[in-house]
């Protein structure tokens, strides 16, 4: 074994979605940083669907941006249809998305990395972390080469024992067309961490030449589109449709003859797959008294005729996708040009982590993506964010950066995943935020832009743009909430057009504004101000005028949890020593090891009157605790 000559700040070990933000955050935050991946012409690939963002999903990549990470800037350089989902549903569930072209998005991260200063970039597979006397020095790849740091990140994604399945055949891979990383799970497990398999699937890719597009809806983008980036100010590519396609009786019918030689139903696949995303062979098993699943076409690039079916995944044999997609009308002649497969691979339990994702059993570790049992680009590129932010802070011997459920989407993300672990993908929805009307895709750089630009992580440039905004939401807000109706010819006409007039004179524009017929762009029929403002501006001051009742009721809740939520837990407490905790709850404290009294109350088995027993404990032994940690 050969130790290379640099002993580096941060190592990543990966270099997909959750790669890369974890190696560009190290390195902008001043480490030298080394990033090891099997295959450099994979950087930032997009294995399955060529599309960032969607319900919930947008809101990580927003926070994504907001703290100064790379995908919504590069989903904005290479995207080529943008949409904002939910528009007539409230501004907490609206959520952007966007297709890629698949390989401009991958040239362009890679390019990013390429000229990060203090990152290099390695080809190399890691079989091991080279662990001396109990501490990580660093890893050991397959080319006999060590590599020595202070802190590694391990973002393997579906690569770990991956392994490919087509009908009843299968073979190793990380997926299709690269190896598989072999030898690193098992000594995750060697080392005490708790190994499990998970299973995913992408669909066949179709050879767009082949598909009648005649028979098909068109589904065209926003138009405008709408920038993710907080610091874009438009989309430069072509923009192009979308089409609908949907599955029919003899395409499930189909299905159902060939379950015999699928590998998830013969009990070939040991990894529990995901319940929110399923293959077609699922659904149509699951949902029998559905005669038709919609999909949407989706082109892979500006210049390939590849086409993504988006939701008809499946690992069935080859000869029967073609039969099965072949059933779709408008798909009748249709020629897969790469086939759909399903992929197992290992993950690590992440009740393991502490909440920075630094590992419980070995300090200087870190896990982030699809190794702590996520799914989605966006889930990973967060993690790996906050993972590469961390491990940073951590060689500089600075406290972590941890985002609570108040906080922002990604500290749910986290929250739950150090929490409660996971059994299968874990995919976030805004339906597990409970402050979701605080946290909105619209709000994200007001949430977290500071904490950015505090880590060196946001550019003054961009912070001088932000503070800028922030001011003038002030001030409008301020305006709209003094402004007074004068009742004019011009403000009674707006009135008496609109049936509002109930309206009595000295009426405030924010009183005016929380009328539900009322909005902010009716203010400038008769507001010259309001005519000018930006649209960012308009759309901050009337969220926070018509949701305030709500907000405050958030905040307070928030307020009442704080304590709770920063109240911290000794890493070694030894919770059957505890007098008053139940045999269950001691167990399951035991397992879990929460940080804070908060994360304790949100273990299943956990009650409230546990809670209320260690809450009085540390209180009474906060002295000893204290003094035993230092």
């Amino acid at each position: 074994m050969i130790t290379y000559e640099n002993v580096y700040d941060v190592i990543v070990v990966g270099a997909g979605h959750a790669g890369c933000e974890a190696a560009l955050a190290a390195a902008r935050m001043g480490c030298h940083t080394l990033m090891l991946t099997i295959n450099l012409d994979a950087i930032a690939l997009m294995s399955c669907n060529p599309a960032i963002g969607g319900l919930a999903k947008g809101h990580l990549v927003k926070e994504i941006d907001a703290l100064g990470g790379e995908m919504a800037k590069n989903i904005d350089a290479t995207g080529i249809q943008f949409r904002v989902l939910n528009t007539r549903k409230g501004p907490a569930v609206r959520a952007s998305r966007a297709q890629a072209d698949k390989q401009l998005y991958r040239l362009r991260m890679k390019r990013v990395m390429e000229h990060q200063s203090r990152l290099d970039l390695k080809q190399g597979e890691v079989t091991a972390l080279y662990v001396d006397s109990g501490d990580l020095r660093g890893v050991d790849t397959r080319s006999g080469i060590r590599f020595l740091a202070k802190t590694v990140i391990v973002t393997t994604g579906t690569f770990m024992r991956g392994l490919i399945h087509i009908g009843l055949r299968n073979y190793p891979g990380g997926r299709a067309a690269d190896l598989p990383s072999v030898g690193l799970s098992d000594q995750l497990a060697s080392l005490g961490f708790t190994v499990g398999r998970l299973k995913t699937g992408t669909p066949a890719r179709l050879d767009g030449r082949t598909i009648n597009y005649a028979k098909l809806d068109k589904q065209f983008g926003d138009n405008p589109p709408l920038p993710f980036s907080f610091s874009a100010t438009e989309i430069t590519l072509p923009q192009v449709p979308c089409h609908i396609a949907y599955t029919n009786k003899r395409s499930h019918e189909i299905i159902r003859a060939g379950l015999d030689r699928s590998p998830l139903y013969v009990g070939l696949i040991e990894g529990i797959g995901p319940r929110y995303c399923p293959s077609i062979e699922d659904k149509v098993v699951r949902f029998p008294e559905k005669d038709r699943h919609q999909t949407f076409l989706e082109p892979e690039g500006l210049d390939t005729v590849e086409i993504y079916p988006s939701g008809l995944s499946t690992s069935l044999p080859i000869d029967i996708q073609y039969f099965f997609y072949r059933s779709i009308a408008g798909l009748e002649n249709v020629e897969i040009m790469r086939p759909a497969y399903a992929i197992e691979y290992d993950y690590v339990d992440p009740i393991q982590l502490h909440s920075s994702l630094e590992t419980k059993l070995i300090p200087n570790l870190y896990h982030a993506g699809q190794i702590n049992g996520t799914s989605g680009y966006e889930e990973a590129a967060a993690q790996g964010l906050m993972a590469g932010i961390n491990a940073a802070l951590r060689s500089k011997g600075r406290n972590p950066l941890v985002l609570t459920r108040s906080d922002a989407y990604i500290g749910v993300m986290i929250d739950d995943l150090v929490t409660l672990g996971t059994k299968e993908p874990y995919r976030m929805f805004t339906s597990r935020a409970e402050y979701r009307l605080l946290l909105r895709e619209d709000n994200a750089d007001l949430r977290l832009r500071e904490k950015g630009y505090a880590l060196g992580l946001v550019s003054e440039e961009e912070y001088v743009r932000f503070f800028e905004k922030r001011e003038k939401i002030a001030h409008e807000y301020s305006r709209v909430a003094s402004m007074r109706l004068t009742l004019n010819s011009q403000e009674q006409a707006f009135l008496e057009a609109n049936g509002m007039t109930d309206i009595h004179k000295g009426t405030t524009y924010e009183q005016l504004l929380r009328r539900p017929e009322m909005s902010y762009d009716h203010l400038s029929e008769f507001d010259d101000v309001s005519r000018e403002t930006p649209r960012e501006i308009k759309t901050q001051v009337e969220i926070q005028v018509k949701y305030h009742g709500y907000i405050e009721r958030q905040l307070e809740q928030i307020k009442r949890s704080q304590n709770f939520e920063s109240s911290r837990i000794p890493t070694g407490l030894d919770y059957f020593s505890i007098q008053g905790l139940t045999t269950e709850s001691r167990e399951k404290l035991s397992a879990h090891r929460p940080d804070t009294l908060g994360q304790a109350s949100r273990i299943p088995g956990v009650t409230a009157a546990a809670i209320s027993v260690l809450s009085v404990y540390l209180k009474a032994n906060a002295q000893k605790i204290t003094s035993r940690a230092d």
